[in-house]
Parts: structure tokens; sequence; C-alpha cells
């Protein structure tokens, strides 16, 4: 207990770091009555939302506050009139407050009028899905990008990229100074939760994402759905953190952890929900093709997926079969952080053929594919670029150049159509 509450105290210290969603909430602000920021526990919702430039003409209320909870559930109607412009935070611990929610922006439809936060994925619940259909904006707030640990809230070069027609184009883009940045390891094991960004030592931050586990299983999974078997469930979450980069097999997941196939189902769905667990679909040609293909698995955050799967040298990381895999993890969280600041959202997948060639990611948007291999290696190898070719052969006419990421420091133009560059330019 002592940890989970030194864990609190560390968030309510911490200063204000600018992040990339600041802009598109205050966007969403002037278009919706309803605007719901949603996310993992401790990326920053309730430090963002209080700190937005239009902060001053908001009221801002928490129902982690027990009175402010007590009147979200018993007297709801009169809580959303306190104010014109109301913030209200953690609201997935009052389902009923959303119907008054409902009815108060039926009367006056005014834009801007609620800011709603929450820790789980309130879109998946139902109770929000019907109360607020047609009358709200929903955002997420993912954990810290590596540029926004360095106080610089820029989105990267993925706009750009999926945009490149030649391999001049990727060149171009990927071009800059890489000097100061931490290796990449380092930034793995960090993570994206401002908590742990600020963290003075690897055993502070060790202790910290232990609280955020034991608070994650003890409090935030139960305002979701009931879970006795927390030790199942932590069980669970290790041994999906130990297949990090690898194809979803449930019955594997469930053989492994003892659990029978509807439960390591219900309970990977919890994980998702709570935005623990990424799954990053496949791309096929079908849409319908793409349903039915088993899903890769990522952690949101790669601080704490490390941290399940017992890692925690920067050092031997590199030389680790699991390396590779949170790498891909770590340049995915970037995708997935600047793929929430765009509208209309790009879609992002793997790509894998029946005789095992694939490629790490694929960005998709207007008709427009993108893909990215990763590779942990410091020489880039025509080797490397084997499935970024045979996926620009498949779509020649929306794919016209690819990009591989490695561990060296050159940018190299391995083919006329793919490019190599340095981890380092997206991170």
């Amino acid at each position: 207990m002592n940890i989970i509450l030194k864990m609190h105290n560390l968030q309510d210290s911490q200063p204000f770091i600018p992040r990339l969603m600041t802009p598109v909430v205050e966007e969403a602000l002037r278009q919706f009555p309803v605007v719901i920021l949603t996310g993992a526990r401790q990326t920053g919702k309730s430090t963002l939302v209080q700190n937005l430039p239009s902060a001053g003409g908001r009221v801002y209320r928490t129902l982690d506050d027990f009175d402010v909870l007590d009147r979200a559930e018993r007297g709801p109607e009169t809580l959303v009139e306190e104010r014109d412009r109301l913030t209200l935070d953690e609201v997935q611990r009052a389902p009923r407050l959303l119907l008054a929610i409902k009815r108060a922006v039926d009367k006056d439809r005014r834009r801007g009028r609620f800011l709603l936060t929450g820790s789980a994925n309130l879109l998946l619940m139902r109770t929000v899905s019907e109360s607020l259909a047609g009358r709200a904006a929903y955002l997420t707030l993912l954990p810290m990008t590596e540029a926004e640990k360095r106080g610089d809230p820029d989105c990267g070069p993925w706009s750009g990229l999926l945009q490149a027609q030649t391999a001049a184009d990727l060149v171009r883009l990927v071009q800059g100074d890489t000097a100061g940045k931490p290796p990449w390891p380092e930034q793995a094991l960090v993570g994206g939760f401002p908590v742990s960004v600020l963290s003075r030592s690897r055993e502070e931050r060790a202790r910290w994402f232990d609280g955020y586990v034991r608070t994650y299983l003890e409090r935030d999974l139960q305002s979701v759905a009931s879970i006795s078997a927390l030790v199942d469930f932590r069980r669970l979450m290790t041994l999906t953190a130990l297949r990090l980069g690898g194809v979803l097999n449930q019955s594997e997941i469930g053989r492994d952890a003892g659990l029978s196939q509807p439960t390591v189902h219900r309970y990977l769905n919890l994980l998702e929900t709570s935005y623990q667990l990424v799954r990053l679909p496949a791309h096929a040609r079908s849409r319908t093709t793409r349903l039915v293909k088993s899903p890769k698995v990522y952690w949101g955050d790669t601080g704490i997926g490390a941290f399940l799967a017992g890692i925690s040298d920067a050092g031997e990381l590199q030389h680790r079969a699991e390396g590779g895999a949170l790498l891909e993890n770590l340049v995915l969280v970037q995708i997935l952080a600047w793929r929430e600041t765009q509208v209309p959202r790009p879609e992002v997948y793997y790509w894998r053929t029946a005789t095992g060639i694939e490629v790490d990611f694929v960005l998709e948007s207007r008709l427009r594919l993108f893909p990215i291999e990763v590779k942990s290696a410091e020489r880039a190898r025509l080797d490397d670029c084997r499935g970024l070719e045979q996926f620009l052969d498949q779509h020649p006419k929306t794919a016209p150049v690819g990009l591989l990421l490695y561990g060296g420091a050159e940018v190299v133009r391995l083919t006329p159509r793919v490019v190599a560059a340095p981890i380092a330019m997206v991170l």
C-alpha cells in the first residue's frame, strides 16, 4: 500500500510537460458539446485538462474525490448543471452521470460544455456508447512520445512518410541530427508514463512500475469488471508481455497460464479496454480477411511491458531475444500517438504472407500504404528489406516506397524503393 500511496504522491507533484494532444483537445471542444479523453491511468489526462489554454474558463471536478463521486451517484443532474463549462475527471466511476450529461446536452448543445476523462475505453462500455452517441468526440491520450519527453511535442515524420512518392522523398524526410538522444534500449525501459519519465533512478522506476501494476489490478481493473482471481490475471499479463511482437495465440497463452479459452479471451479484452494491451491487426487486400486473421500483440507502454517481462537492464537488452520486439513496440507507440492527432485517423497494420515473409508495420490513409520494417542491428542489409520489396511488389499503385529503421547512424538507399534510416530519427 505504501508503494501505491507514493505513486500517487509522485503523480501529484510532477510538472506539466507539453503534450501532442493539447491542440487536438482544444479543437474538439470548439466542435462538440462533449469531449471524452480516455487512456490508461497515469498517462497525464488530469494534468493535461487542467493545463489547457481554455482551462481557466472551466470548473474542474474529479470523481477520485469521494464527495464529488457521491454527488455524481446520488444527484448527477445537480452536478452537471453546476457550471456552464465543466471538466469531470474519471467519469467511468459513475456511469449514471453520463445519462445526466446526455439530458443536459439534449437541452443545450453549446459546444465545449463538458470535457470528460476516463481510465478505460469508454467507447467500449455500453452505458457510454448508448448515452453519448452523436454528441461526443472521443480522444485518446497515450503514454508520452520520445519527443514529448524532450519537451518538444512534435508529431514526427509519419504524415510526410505516408505521402512520399520516391526514395529521394524518404531521404529528405529522415535526414536530421540525432546527437544527444539516449540509446533506444534506455528509452524503451523508461516508457512514456510521466512519473516514470521523471524518476531519478532505475530502482525508483521499478518500484513505481510495481505500484502501477498493483493499483491497476486492485483498483482500476475493478472499475471495468469484477476480477477475483488477480493472481491468474497477473500471470496472464506476464505471459502476454513475454510475447510482444508475436501473433496472438490465445490457446497457447491459456495452456501456459492454466486458464480456459473463454477466460483468456475475457482477460485480454479487459487489458485492451483499459489501454494496457495493443492488438495490431493484419493487413490484407480484403477487409473481411483482416478481421479473421490473428493480430500481433504489443503493450501500451514499453516500460510496463518490459517490467512485466522481467527486463530491466538497457545494456543487455540489445543482445536479448526480446530486444527486437521491444524496439518494435517503442516505434509503434510513437506511430499510435501521431495517429491520434490525425483526422481522419490512419490505420496501422502488420503484414505477413503464407510463407512467413513479414513487414512490421503498414500505415494506411486515403488509399496510400507505407510499409515499415524495424531492425535493431547496426548495419542495414539487403536481406532486411526482402519483406518490404515483396509488399511493394504486391501494392504497386498505393505503396511506391518503404522504410527500414535500423540501429545504425547513416541514411542509406538500399534499393530504388527502400531507404534505411537510423531508428533515432523517429524517436
